[in-house]
């Protein structure tokens, strides 16, 4: 039989040590010096002020009493308890004295009956005198003290703030895991006791036994033991660093810290000291054996609970559920806690359902496992159905069984709690994707239920929409009845073509609508307004659809409504290149092919597709389509855009073009506008005719064309003959042309660049150019001629003669004189104060020869220089030439320079 060692410890004469004072007065054989020492460490005892000077039997009762255990391991098999009492005097009479009777076991469970340590408070096993002999003997199981779950019962009933004991509890648990300590704070012992006792019922047998505890220590800060008692007259103080390691629940002042309590203390506390017992013993059915922290044991002690009729909260429930997932070991119970589960709570969600489908599966209970897979499936499609952000996406059932009673419930579910289109097409989707076998006919008429919902819905919301398209591309028979739904409609309300171009008859396929050539052409009409890019293309679908040739205007207005009712010069082309040629047509063709050709040309982009049109339309099959005025519109258009590819000279564009459809058809204005003037420029041009008949181009063209001519006068290049019939034509421009300020302005700005800007051989070809239509202008060209070829110094300062009018034109009367020629050369300081006589011939020697090329290197002198004959740079002049003087006398021998040179 396992036995306690006993150990006694007080100030003494006679004992182990040979020497009067605190020792071991007397133990049982076989102590270890290990257990001595662990014995003295709890043994001190340092009695409240009041009372330390106690010495009477009264006195000394009203002493706390220190009942202290501490195991040595987790579980406390290895443990020692001892009972502390203050006895006052000591042999020498001193005050101080305490008796410590310790009992030890390396088996203290099993030695002491399975008794928890706290029930030997008041045990009469307890001695507090001394030994005669220095060994006594072990004793077997103690008897308990007054302490059991009875009298703990009574005492919380009458205690006035039993309410603390599930924050008690809790911060126990919490001193179990993170080793704090709690300290109990009541008016006597015997109630910490008490509380002590109360803690130790209601914690799992084996964290009770792992509990140290002392119920009385005058200085609290100074143990390290999970539960420690002390009374109002105790020193609480605890330094900074001890402060979070110390709980303390004050029952004489009613102060109490706050703690968290757990699910564990709640259910514990629930239960109560009174009834806890039996939970314990049912709940080793349900423990695995290796439970070490109060969270280890929530889950096996609720099941242990719910197995004895205890209801447990939503928390220990969802504890339980959690837990059965590994619990392998319950065996067939497993099932059986599942089953209790189920149905006592009804509102578990779909994660801990098929936690607790799996465990009766697991437990071999089929019937439970099939009552809550219908459950589950249940709330699962409930859940998908509603569009739930934790809805699980439907898988297939595997089980037959299980698969035909899914089946009932979503019919069910479908008929009576299905209330939005929504609802029922996720519902429909559930089905498919969990593969239920409803019968064909049922799910034809739930599909044709929802497509007619759905054609008479408002727009669908993006998730909405997304669904039903999913719906259509898993269920062939949703397709089939949509097609019916809306044949129904088109059938019942006339003109609800625009059905296609809605949600959700726009899903259709073509191949959806084989057999339904009507519904084809509607859908295809449907597509155009979406697809207006596609409109050629689906006319000509739409034709093979009806097996025609030709549209009519029927078709044609159905299909162009928007943005006008008229082809694009592109999807013209495209209807002359798809119909055949040769082939008739419907009226109706010809008048839209002709309000094609008729529409506004903004650019060359267009231009060029109207041209194009024209060109296809040309062709004799095809011409016959048209009415006779597009026709005349084809024809005149090919003649101006011939005439623009033939043309040999200026003057004969400007004669092709003079027609009044340039001013009043779509295309001739276009290709006068963006094409005339380009061309003309790249044409020779014959002045004599050219110079008549350019005063007949509108304002627009003649400044387009006067605007080119002024940049190749000044760009700088030289100048071909091309150019200089041009120059010649503009610069020679009859008197009758009724120009704009603004032309006015460029003409004379022609003229008078050549004069000093061009080069010499170019400026004599073009006054051989203007010879016989302006012979006046050609002589101030000669004049500026030889100037230049005299050098810089000699030049004309002003060009107002340039900036009048040809003879032909408006010009001053006949026989009316010039701006005075007064000659202004530039000379050297000592010829500046003999200015050239009025009047004075000049000689202008031998012309150079036509069409001299420029020397290597030399170029056309730029704006602000003089031209400098010899081939040299130009350089700047500083003045404004006067070409209504006639030409300084001429220095032929070059003497004459500018200052500084």
């Amino acid at each position: 039989m396992t036995r306690f060692q006993q150990l006694y410890y007080t100030s003494c004469e006679h004992g182990l040590s040979g020497f009067s004072g605190f020792q071991f007065n007397a133990v049982s054989a076989g102590v270890t010096a290990e257990t001595r020492q662990a014995v003295e460490a709890l043994a001190g005892y340092e009695p409240p002020r009041s009372l330390v000077e106690s010495d009477t039997p009264e006195s000394l009762e009203r002493c706390p009493v220190n009942l202290c255990y501490r195991p040595d391991d987790r579980e406390g098999r290895r443990a020692t308890a001892l009972c502390v009492r203050y006895v006052g005097r000591d042999s020498a009479r001193r005050f101080g004295n305490y008796f410590a009777h310790a009992l030890h076991s390396e088996e203290f469970t099993a030695a002491a009956g399975g008794m928890l340590p706290i029930e030997l408070w008041d045990s009469p096993v307890w001695s507090r005198e001394v030994s005669a002999r220095t060994e006594i003997p072990g004793i077997a199981a103690p008897p308990p003290g007054p302490v059991d779950a009875r009298a703990v019962s009574a005492f919380l009933r009458g205690h006035p703030h039993a309410d603390r004991l599930p924050e008690l509890l809790a911060a126990v648990c919490a001193a179990l895991t993170e080793h704090g300590s709690v300290v109990v704070v009541d008016r006597s012992t015997e109630r910490i006791a008490h509380w002590f006792a109360a803690v130790s019922y209601l914690l799992p047998p084996p964290l009770a036994r792992g509990l140290s505890f002392a119920t009385y220590v005058f200085r609290p800060a100074r143990s390290r033991l999970h539960l420690i008692g002390t009374v109002p007259e105790a020193q609480l103080a605890f330094g900074p660093d001890d402060e979070a390691a110390y709980t303390v629940f004050d029952f004489a002042r009613g102060v109490f810290p706050e703690v968290p309590v757990g699910p564990l203390a709640h259910l514990l506390t629930r239960i109560g000291v009174g009834s806890v017992r039996p939970v314990w013993s049912w709940t080793a059915d349900y423990a695995r054996g290796d439970e070490g922290t109060p969270d280890d044991w929530h889950a096996p002690v609720a099941a242990a609970a719910a197995s004895g009729g205890i209801t447990l909260t939503s928390a220990d429930a969802h504890a339980v559920i959690d837990w059965l997932a590994g619990a392998d070991h319950l065996g067939a119970r497993r099932a059986a806690v599942a089953a209790g589960l189920h149905r006592e709570h009804r509102n578990l969600d779909d994660r801990r359902l098929a936690a607790l489908s799996a465990a009766a599966k697991a437990g071999g209970d089929t019937a439970a496992h099939q009552e809550i897979e219908g459950k589950l499936h249940g709330s699962r499609m409930r859940a998908y159905g509603a569009g739930a952000e934790d809805a699980v996406a439907p898988v297939p059932i595997a089980d037959p069984m299980t698969r035909e009673r899914a089946t009932a419930l979503w019919e069910r579910l479908l008929t009576t709690e299905a209330r939005t289109a929504h609802e029922r097409t996720r519902l429909l989707f559930w089905a498919v994707g969990a593969r239920l076998p409803v019968a064909p006919e049922v799910m034809a008429r739930e599909s044709l239920a929802l497509a007619r919902t759905l054609l008479g819905a408002p727009t669908p919301a993006p998730r909405f929409r997304f669904d039903v398209v999913e719906l259509l591309r898993h269920l062939p028979v949703m397709r089939r009845s949509l097609v019916t739904a809306v044949e129904e409609v088109l059938e019942q309300r006339a003109g609800q073509e625009q059905l296609f171009s809605q949600f959700p008859a726009e899903l259709l396929r073509e191949k959806d609508l084989e057999d339904r050539p009507l519904l084809q052409e509607h859908r295809l009409r449907a597509r155009a307004e979406r697809e207006p890019a596609e409109t050629v293309t689906i006319m000509f679908r739409i034709l093979a659809i009806r097996g025609r040739t030709s549209p009519d205007e029927e078709l044609l207005h159905g299909l162009w409504r928007q943005p006008s009712r008229t082809w694009t010069h592109r999807e013209a082309i495209r209807v002359a290149e798809e119909l055949t040629a040769s082939g008739p047509v419907d009226e109706a063709v010809g008048e839209w092919f002709e309000r094609a050709l008729r529409r506004n040309i903004e650019d060359e982009e267009a231009l060029e597709s109207c041209l194009h049109l024209c060109r296809m339309l040309a062709h004799p099959g095809r011409f016959a389509w048209l009415p006779p005025s597009a026709a005349e519109y084809v024809r005149i258009t090919r003649v101006l855009d011939d005439a623009l590819q033939d043309a040999r000279e200026a003057t004969e564009l400007v004669d092709a073009f003079a027609i009044p459809e340039t001013g009043q058809w779509a295309a001739p204005r276009a290709l006068k506008r963006l094409r005339l003037v380009p061309v003309m420029l790249r044409l020779p041009a014959d002045v004599g005719r050219l110079r008549v008949r350019l005063a007949e181009l509108n304002h627009r063209d003649l400044d387009a064309y006067l605007s080119i001519v002024h940049r190749r006068v000044t760009s700088g290049r030289r100048i071909d003959d091309v150019t200089l019939g041009h120059v010649a034509a503009v610069v020679t421009l009859t008197r009758g042309a009724r120009l704009s300020q603004a032309q006015e302005e460029t003409i004379a700005a022609i003229r008078a660049h050549p004069a000093e800007r061009w080069h010499v051989v170019d400026l004599q070809r073009l006054e051989q150019a203007v010879v016989p239509y302006q012979a006046e202008l050609a002589r101030r060209y000669a004049e500026w001629v030889e100037a230049r070829r005299r050098g810089p110094m000699s030049l004309p300062r002003t060009f107002a003669f340039f900036n009048r009018r040809t003879s032909t034109g408006t010009s001053a009367p006949s026989g009316t004189p010039a701006t005075p020629a007064t000659p202004i050369t530039r000379t050297s300081p000592t010829a500046r104060s003999k200015p050239a006589s009025p009047g004075k011939p000049v000689s202008l020697g031998k012309p150079p020869s036509p069409g001299k090329p420029l020397s290597p290197g030399t170029r056309s002198p730029a704006e602000g220089t003089s031209p400098d004959p010899t081939g040299r740079t130009p350089r700047p002049t500083g003045r404004t030439p006067d070409p209504t003087a006639p030409p300084p006398s001429p220095d032929p021998d070059n003497t004459r320079k500018p200052k500084g040179r």
